[in-house]
C-alpha cells in the first residue's frame, strides 16, 4: 500500500454519579483533572454531562488499541480522582435530557438557538472513526461505496437499548435520536469532489450552514482532517469492541481502495435501500437480517458478518490487524453492549444495575490496557 491509511477514533463518555447512578454535569471539573495527561484529546461537549476522548493518528490498529486505553484509562482516573465514574453506552438507561446543562460558549449555544429542543434532547454518545485519505477524488469515491456497509457496523456497535427509563425494544435508540437533526442518515453519493464542494458551498450561501462540521451524516469527507470520518456508531462499552469495529471499517476502506485501484467498484445502491438496513440494524443489531439488494432477500446477520470478514480477508494481514478484527466473532457470540444490558435488566429489574454494570465494564476494559502497555514496555 502506497497511501498508509492512519487511523483514529473520537469517543463520547457519560460523567455518572457514582451515588445516584444518574448522569452529572461536572464535565468542568472532569477536564481540569484530566488536563494534565490529556492536553487537547479530552474535551466536552454540548451537554455537560458528556465528555469526549480523542486518541492520536495512529500508524496501525496495534497503536490504536494503545490509544484507546491510555484515553480511556486517563479519563477514568481523572473521573474518580473528583468522585465521579464514567461510562461508555449510546444513551444513558435512565437519565433525562431535560436535567442536563448545557455547555457555554457560542457555539453550543448557536446550535441550541438553531435546532431549539431538538439540541437539547441530543442526550447521546458516539464513537467516530477517522480513516485517513489519499486524495480529494478518492475521498468521495470511497463514501459513495462504503455506505453500503454502514447498517452492518453500527449493528456490531450497539449500545443503547434504553431512553429515559424505558426498554425501547431498539438495540440502538441513540440512531432514532439523532435521526432527528437535520443533514444526518445515509449520504447521498456524488459523482466528484467538486460536485460534493458545490453542495456544501450552496448551503452555506444560503445560510443553512455556516461551515461543512454542520453536515452531521453517517460518513462524510471531514472538513479539516483529510479522512473519511465514520460517524454511526454507538460508542463501544468495551475497549476491544471498540478497536474491532475500527479495524473492521478501515480494512473495508482499504480492500474497496484496492478495487478501486484496479478498476474495479463496490455496487452503488440508493440511499433510500442503504437506510432501510440501517433502520433493521439500528432496531434488531446482530440478531436481525438485513437485505441483499443484489439477490433481493433477507440474510441473518449472523451469516453477513462472517461474509464480510471474508471479503476483507486478504487486507488485514498487510495492515496488521487480523487479531483485532477477529474479536468480532466475539461480539458475535457474547453479544453486542446492547445485548448485554438487556441481560442485566432481565435478571435483575433495575436499570441502576445497568448503569453499574456498564461503568464496570467500561473501567474494566480500560485496566486491562494497563496490563497489556505494561508487558509491552517490559
Amino acid at each position: 500500500m502506497a497511501h498508509r491509511f492512519t487511523i483514529g477514533v473520537e469517543e463520547e463518555f457519560q460523567i455518572i454519579d457514582p451515588d445516584t447512578l444518574e448522569l452529572r454535569s461536572h464535565v468542568v471539573q472532569l477536564l481540569s483533572a484530566a488536563a494534565r495527561g490529556f492536553g487537547d484529546q479530552v474535551k466536552g461537549e454540548m451537554h455537560q454531562s458528556i465528555v469526549e476522548t480523542g486518541t492520536k493518528i495512529c500508524e496501525n490498529v496495534s497503536e490504536l488499541r494503545l490509544e484507546i486505553h491510555r484515553t480511556r484509562n486517563e479519563l477514568v482516573s481523572a473521573a474518580e480522582s473528583t468522585g465521579l465514574q464514567v461510562a461508555a453506552a449510546g444513551t444513558h438507561p435512565f437519565s433525562s435530557w431535560k436535567d442536563q446543562v448545557i455547555s457555554p460558549g457560542d457555539r453550543y449555544q448557536n446550535i441550541v438557538e438553531e435546532m431549539g429542543q431538538l439540541a437539547r434532547s441530543l442526550l447521546i454518545f458516539g464513537m467516530h472513526i477517522h480513516v485517513a485519505m489519499p486524495d480529494k477524488q478518492s475521498t468521495i469515491d470511497m463514501m459513495n461505496m462504503v455506505r453500503y456497509f454502514l447498517p452492518h457496523l453500527l449493528a456490531l456497535s450497539t449500545s443503547s437499548p434504553f431512553w429515559m427509563g424505558r426498554n425501547t425494544g431498539l438495540k440502538s435508540f441513540r440512531t432514532t435520536v439523532f435521526r432527528r437533526f437535520p443533514r444526518t442518515g445515509v449520504p447521498e453519493t456524488f459523482e466528484s469532489w467538486s460536485a460534493y464542494e458545490n453542495f456544501v458551498n450552496l448551503l452555506v450561501k444560503l445560510n443553512s450552514i455556516d461551515n461543512g462540521k454542520k453536515i452531521w451524516w453517517d460518513v462524510r469527507p471531514h472538513p479539516t482532517f483529510g479522512t473519511l470520518e465514520f460517524r454511526m456508531c454507538d460508542v463501544a462499552t468495551k475497549v476491544e469492541e471498540a478497536v474491532a469495529i475500527a479495524a473492521l471499517t478501515q480494512a473495508i476502506v482499504v480492500k474497496i481502495h484496492r478495487l478501486y485501484t484496479g478498476n474495479m467498484g463496490w455496487r452503488l445502491y440508493r440511499r433510500a435501500l442503504i437506510e432501510e438496513n440501517k433502520w433493521r440494524a439500528a432496531r434488531y443489531g446482530i440478531e436481525g437480517k438485513l437485505i441483499d439488494f443484489g439477490k433481493e432477500a433477507e440474510v441473518p446477520m449472523r451469516q453477513l458478518i462472517p461474509e464480510l470478514l471474508e471479503f476483507v480477508d486478504d487486507v488485514v494481514d498487510d495492515l496488521g490487524s487480523r487479531s483485532a478484527v477477529e474479536y468480532v466473532h466475539t461480539i458475535m457470540n457474547e453479544g453486542t453492549s446492547a445485548e448485554r444490558q438487556l441481560r442485566v435488566f432481565q435478571q435483575t429489574g433495575d436499570l441502576r444495575d445497568v448503569v453499574r454494570h456498564l461503568v464496570r465494564e467500561t473501567r474494566g476494559s480500560a485496566e486491562d490496557g494497563k496490563c497489556a502497555s505494561a508487558e509491552v514496555i517490559n
